[in-house]
């Protein structure tokens, strides 16, 4: 298994660029962050991006900010190739370091995630899955060291509905509609699969589920179906090179592109550019803004890049699953800081930085003084809430690049949060737990 470790803070170290080491530095204080990444195998065109917005985050907070008030970042990534018994191991491996342990985990893999969150209680190590996992962790009663905010897979199934209905004019529109989910054969994959069955029940689509196996090279059996059925509309949950292959097929059958939606994992540079003008159209879900024109990127090139915008750009900004890693980094150091209001400026435990996660305000103001006002929207974490319900939004592919559409889209908590708590009761009576009193 190949590590690969970069510790920042170091004058004249030169970080934030892949491929150049940096050096471990002996700070009064450091806050450890464990990363782990796939920048190898076939998911790598997804987990590269991802990585690098982690760390040039990261870098940036040390750089601009001199730390979290005055607590440098200190990370290490390692190697998962987006496999569940890989990422384990990673995290069994990381979770000690640093001087108080690891501070959270972003698995970056929904089958990481369910392997961890049993673990998360005793290790006291909180898990952020943002915008992924299993949704039923939303419930903060039941699963309180596990966040995926600032929403959930079933919270996007039903704002693609919500989406579709706006497009076919009306709810009752959607009788007799014909929608395909074409699925990662995953735990992932399978997430949205819950809410698009209750949805198809109380607004009479019919559904149409098409699973896709891992890594999602051979498809020409489920496009063969596609071709079959003619569905009206298009779901994808996919990953890496899934997606990828995923548009070419549309596009090579003819598919609508305008009606082919995928969610926030299957929606970035890397999944529409093979496909090259075939790919025009095509749409996905997202929960931030796209390209690289908000100050944080600025910052970003400023501090992390020293102005090179091409060393910049060969290492992803502004692609959407960099600016994710970037948003996400930024959730994770916005819950540190959070906890340090509490407990002092030094390094957090991750029973702290689970305090400040579930206490976490992220106002439009303070986005505003981070750089990202507009890029994403403001969070507000509780007890109960770990989800938030934020809005989603859905970009679309112009053929050069990705441009946000339409307006955001509140999910039917109507019908995912009953289905949530459910979940979660079920769960916690299998695995003994009593719910917390919020």
């Amino acid at each position: 298994m190949k590590f690969r470790t970069l510790f920042l803070g170091v004058v004249g170290a030169a970080v934030g660029v892949t491929g150049i080491a940096g050096v471990k530095a002996a700070f009064a204080d450091e806050q450890f962050i464990p990363m782990l990444v796939y920048r190898t195998g076939p998911y790598a065109p997804s987990g590269i991006p991802v990585a690098n917005g982690f760390r040039d985050y990261y870098t940036l907070v040390n750089k601009r900010d001199g730390g979290i008030n005055g607590v440098k970042i200190a990370f290490e990534e390692c190697e998962t190739q987006y496999n569940t018994k890989l990422g384990v191991e990673c995290y069994e491996k990381l979770k000690g370091k640093g001087q108080t342990g690891a501070s959270l985990i972003n698995p970056y893999s929904t089958g990481i995630t369910y392997q961890l969150i049993p673990k998360a209680p005793v290790d006291k190590v909180p898990i952020l899955s943002m915008g992924y996992g299993q949704t039923a962790s939303a419930d903060g009663r039941v699963f309180e060291w596990v966040f995926n905010f600032p929403t959930t897979y079933w919270s996007q199934a039903s704002a693609f509905i919500k989406y579709v209905a706006h497009e076919e004019k009306g709810y009752d529109k959607l009788k007799g509609k014909k929608i395909v989910h074409i699925y990662h054969n995953s735990a992932y994959g399978k997430e949205a699969n819950p809410t698009l069955e209750a949805l198809a029940k109380r607004y009479g689509y019919k559904l149409t589920l098409l699973a896709v196996d891992h890594p999602g090279q051979e498809q020409k059996a489920t496009w063969l179906q596609v071709r079959r059925l003619n569905p009206d509309w298009i779901f994808m949950s996919g990953w890496g090179v899934m997606n990828q292959v995923a548009v070419k097929e549309a596009g090579g059958i003819n598919y609508p592109m305008e009606k082919f939606v995928g969610n926030w994992w299957s929606g970035t540079d890397a999944d529409v550019k093979p496909a090259g003008t075939g790919a025009k159209g095509y749409k996905s879900a997202t929960f931030h803004g796209a390209g690289s024109g908000f100050k944080v990127h600025a910052d970003i090139l400023k501090h992390v890049y020293g102005g090179d915008a091409a060393k910049a750009k060969e290492n992803n900004i502004g692609e959407v699953l960099y600016n994710r890693g970037v948003v996400n980094a930024m959730f994770g150091v916005e819950a540190i800081r959070t906890a340090m209001g509490k407990f002092g400026n030094k390094a957090m435990t991750g029973e702290q930085v689970r305090w400040g996660l579930e206490n976490l305000n992220l106002t439009k103001a303070r986005l505003k003084e981070l750089g990202m006002d507009g890029f994403t929207a403001p969070v507000k974490v509780s007890c109960a809430d770990h989800e938030t319900g934020g809005p989603v939004l859905f970009q679309q592919w112009d053929g050069n690049a990705w441009k946000v559409i339409g307006k955001p889209l509140s999910p039917m908590v109507d019908v995912v949060r009953p289905m949530i708590e459910k979940a979660a009761a079920d769960y916690a009576k299998e695995n003994k737990i009593t719910p917390r009193s919020c």
